[in-house]
């Protein structure tokens, strides 16, 4: 099937390679702007709606556990359908741009529906749960997958890529320090000490931000390149093509290895500052730093990867975080030192975070290269599959560790706490050692050139 509009100028649309292949400086920002937007609600949710679920809508911790496992891996299935339809969708607006413009508000009212808790039985709240959980993951495989196969349609140029990947890594920065160090002084300030009030008025908040962001995208963003559509081939070959892709299966591994760590990290820290650390003050720095540090990574990132190469540089930033982590049960007494441990840990983890963009959009680069096909919207729904399964596993984790714990809000006991404190530094350590394992697979770095050259050869 394909979606497409009559009396559209295709020449306008989609402008022919032999357009200056040219990203101007508003849309670097406007592209960051974009991964703000599509970020902010989503790290809100990462971050504190198993803490909103357990400890304000008071449902227990091992059903928002199954809660949030089955809800994003049927969200995951979605992406897949979500590619599939980009890559056959015709608009006068082009393939992806379309996408953010209808699904925009009601993903932003959706952001302040799941925030939001009925009055009831717990399993009516459970099941109100359930049903503005999943829709607002459905919306967002419609919002992320198009932005992923964004990049690669507007510019070939990797430089220029790793500029657009630094402008998203700036806007999934600010996101995630706006949705961690704010949320809970928000909550206390505009819920006035009622915290059912605080968080939907906080995620209304973050709802109006997010509205504009990606109004904006739309507004603001071409599409330069664009792929014929493929022409009678079903979706399994398609698939398998995409699995037989190696440098899009070691993207896909390693991002969801980086999610279930994020997933991880994200749904503990709030626990382990109140009952480990004793210094809930620690939310406000902690929780931004997680990705927060993307942000200077955004800047220092492209110049370490020109030397070393993704695979190589990849490799060293994680053997240096996993070293800093194990030292820093060593330092809790010692908050000023344990947050710095963390942070040189943190911006080390990031560069790895902001390399990711700019492999998913070289696999895009190397699937026609192999096959003569780019496949964006399908390529890009395995990316976005990829954060969706291991913000799953992650955080359902989290919870069922919670749960066969026995941890009660109201009372939390040494074994409880004692599960949150290994949570907090086990799972992130295990995770990025076998990160190691997968990017030493990366087959890309020093055959850029070389592919485009072979790619341009095809068409002469």
């Amino acid at each position: 099937m394909t979606i497409a509009m009559s009396g559209v100028d295709q020449e306008t649309v989609f402008p022919t390679d032999a357009e200056p292949d040219r990203v101007r400086s508003w849309e670097k920002i406007s592209y960051g702007l974009g991964d703000f937007a599509c970020g902010l609600g989503w790290n809100v949710v990462g971050a504190f709606l198993l803490y909103f679920y357990t400890n304000v809508a008071l449902l227990p911790a091992a059903a928002v556990g199954t809660l949030f496992l089955l809800s994003r891996l049927f969200d995951a299935g979605v992406d897949l359908g979500v590619g599939l339809l980009v890559d056959r969708t015709r608009t006068r607006w082009g393939r992806t741009r379309p996408y953010f413009l209808f699904t925009a508000v009601p993903f932003s009212i959706l952001l302040v529906l799941t925030f939001t808790t009925i009055d009831g039985s717990a399993g009516a709240k459970l099941a109100y749960a359930y049903v503005t959980f999943s829709l607002l993951g459905i919306l967002y495989s419609f919002l992320a997958v198009p932005f992923s196969a964004l990049m690669p349609m507007m510019t070939k140029d990797h430089g220029s890529r790793m500029q657009l990947g630094s402008a998203r890594a700036v806007g999934t920065s600010v996101s995630v320090i706006l949705a961690t160090a704010a949320t809970m002084p928000l909550v206390g300030l505009l819920g006035g000490g009622d915290e059912r009030l605080g968080f939907a008025l906080v995620a209304g908040v973050f709802a109006v931000l997010t509205l504009a962001a990606l109004l904006n995208l739309f507004a603001s963003c071409r599409e330069r390149h664009h792929d014929e559509m493929p022409k009678g081939e079903a979706v399994g070959p398609q698939i398998g093509k995409m699995l037989r892709n190696r440098a899009w299966f070691v993207t896909f591994l390693f991002c969801t290895l980086n999610f279930v760590r994020f997933g991880c990290v994200l749904s503990v820290t709030a626990f382990f500052a109140i009952e480990v650390m004793k210094a809930p003050w620690m939310i406000g720095i902690l929780l931004p730093a997680v990705s927060g540090t993307l942000l200077l990574s955004a800047f220092i990132a492209p110049m370490i990867f020109k030397r070393t190469g993704i695979r190589k540089g990849c490799i060293v930033a994680l053997i240096l975080a996993i070293a800093l982590h194990c030292t820093l049960p060593m330092t809790e007494a010692q908050h000023g030192l344990f947050l710095a441990i963390f942070l040189i840990a943190a911006i080390l983890i990031s560069l790895t975070m902001t390399a990711i963009f700019t492999m998913a959009a070289d696999a895009v680069d190397y699937h026609e290269w192999i096959f003569g096909i780019r496949n964006e919207g399908l390529l890009s729904s395995g990316i976005s599959l990829s954060t969706k399964i291991g913000m799953a596993i992650g955080t359902a984790i989290i919870a069922y560790v919670l749960g066969m714990a026995g941890y009660d809000p109201t009372t939390v006991s040494d074994s409880a706490r004692a599960a949150i404190r290994w949570s907090y530094y086990g799972w992130p350590i295990g995770i990025m050692l076998v990160q190691i394992v997968v990017i030493a697979f990366w087959p890309m770095d020093g055959q850029h050139e070389r592919i485009r050259r072979e790619i341009a050869a095809r068409t002469i």
